[in-house]
């Protein structure tokens, strides 16, 4: 949760394109589970609220109107699926995030057959569920990122989270997919150093296995890319991880 904080510092915010917050409901029966998720959400700056059942989602979704549903597919009552296809009778465009179990991989194709946006498998890290929610909240429309703040910048270099383009003392730099989400979360956390396992956690997600030595392959690709004949700005603690800090 240390990383998610200190990330939330300088992320682009999110909000509604009438400017106000994001609203998200989520829906689960495991009150602490719930609880810290709301948490995490609302550090954010998204307001939330929170129900135990699949009845009372269906009620909070019709008061609340919210812009996002995170959905455990286990309830009491109604399962996460027949709430899913009510909600949409009512709120057909809403992005609706399904929370199931690790082994269920059944009701991740059942979720998505149905309409569901995504899922995370538990145990899951608040990480994940936030990256995928902001996802979603991009792609639906229902949440805008002011243009003016969605390019980082740490000493020369700058990346912009819109257009994906990468610059370091003004010369474009071509980066893949995975290279782009490496180099955003080090920069959004600029001079504090990250140990390969929060790596591995916010680019490659929990379900990657813990393979190490890929953070330590990518860190090289991105090194040849940004740091190649200039003043090195990736820099390994030995032991600890790795930071990025303006060069000088």
């Amino acid at each position: 949760m240390g990383a998610m904080g200190s990330e939330g510092q300088t992320r682009v915010e999110l909000r509604r394109p009438d400017g106000e917050p994001v609203r998200v409901l989520v829906v689960d029966d495991e009150p602490t589970l719930a609880e810290l998720l709301a948490m995490a959400l609302r550090y954010e700056g998204w307001q939330v609220r929170t129900v135990g059942d699949g009845t009372s989602a269906l009620g909070a979704a019709r008061q609340f109107q919210p812009d996002a549903v995170v959905l455990d597919v286990m309830l009491p009552d109604l399962d996460g699926f027949q709430v899913l296809r009510r909600l949409r009778e009512q709120a057909p465009t809403v992005p609706v995030l399904f929370l199931t179990a690790r082994d269920a991989v059944q009701d991740r194709v059942a979720g998505l057959t149905v309409g569901g946006d995504d899922y995370v498998t538990k145990p899951f890290s608040l990480e994940e569920v936030i990256a995928r929610l902001r996802a979603l909240l991009r792609r639906s429309g229902f949440a805008v990122a002011a243009r003016e703040e969605a390019v980082l910048t740490v000493g020369d270099l700058s990346l912009d989270e819109d257009s994906h383009e990468v610059r370091r003392a003004g010369d474009l730099i071509t980066l893949t997919a995975t290279e782009f989400e490496l180099l955003r979360y080090l920069m959004r956390n600029p001079r504090r150093v990250l140990s390969k396992a929060q790596i591995l956690d916010r680019v490659w997600n929990y379900d990657f296995g813990g393979q190490a030595n890929v953070v330590e392959l990518y860190i090289s690709y991105l090194r040849k890319k940004i740091d190649a004949g200039r003043e090195p700005m990736i820099h390994t603690l030995r032991g600890a991880g790795y930071v990025l800090k303006p060069a000088g």
